[in-house]
């Protein structure tokens, strides 16, 4: 017999356990540790949102369209970020390491999770725009650079928000990078690492076949 589960609900499970362990974290420490998970977690969540309208888009006027996908785009990799929290391993606080471990790979699945599906909406919103050769190819570079924003964010520490509030810094920042690749040789090897993990991850989701 199958069952089928909702992707919210198993969402919404992956945020239960997140929360538990936040919880027990606070009380066996007494400290706020690790509240930036919370935050990560509600920008990843941002893109997913916003994807959930692609199905609805495909007959919109073109510039609900490309407003969406502009909003989408730049949140997109958030979604991708939290894997990168797994950083925090190094801290050295009271908390067991295992524990720690847990919860931060658990926050990062979510994310994860919630990334990949809302590039599937995106790319089942594409296949009515354009042929499947093309939307096989936006896929790849909607990875590439939402693994450059995680680079950006992670190792630069900018954020979604600066595309607004400081975008001649931000756009000279990228610029650089792009003039100079030689230079910035270890911003293009993570940002191609990524790139190919996040890709493997993707087109390994979409190749599952459950068969009970």
């Amino acid at each position: 017999m199958k069952t089928n589960i909702r992707f919210q609900n198993v969402l919404f499970a992956f945020f239960a356990l997140i929360a538990i362990m936040m919880a027990i974290r606070f009380i066996y420490t007494g400290g706020q540790g690790f509240v930036f998970l919370v935050w990560n977690l509600f920008l990843a969540w941002i893109p997913y949102v916003i994807s959930s309208k692609f199905s609805v888009l495909i007959a919109a006027p073109p510039w609900q369209q490309f407003t969406a996908l502009i909003c989408w785009f730049v949140f997109y990799p958030n979604a991708l970020y939290i894997v990168t929290d797994l950083i925090h391993l190094d801290l050295d606080t009271i908390v067991p390491k295992w524990f720690d471990a847990i919860l931060l790979f658990t926050a990062s699945i979510a994310g994860l999770l919630m990334g990949f599906v809302s590039l599937l909406r995106l790319e089942f919103y594409l296949s009515f725009k354009m042929k499947p050769q093309f939307v096989h190819v936006v896929m790849i570079a909607v990875l590439f650079f939402g693994s450059f924003g995680v680079y950006l964010g992670r190792f630069l520490r900018w954020n979604s928000w600066d595309v607004l509030q400081n975008p001649l810094h931000l756009f000279g920042t990228i610029a650089v990078r792009i003039i100079n690749p030689v230079i910035y040789w270890q911003t293009w090897g993570i940002t191609v690492l990524l790139t190919a993990l996040f890709y493997l991850l993707f087109v390994s989701i979409k190749a599952i076949k459950v068969d009970l």
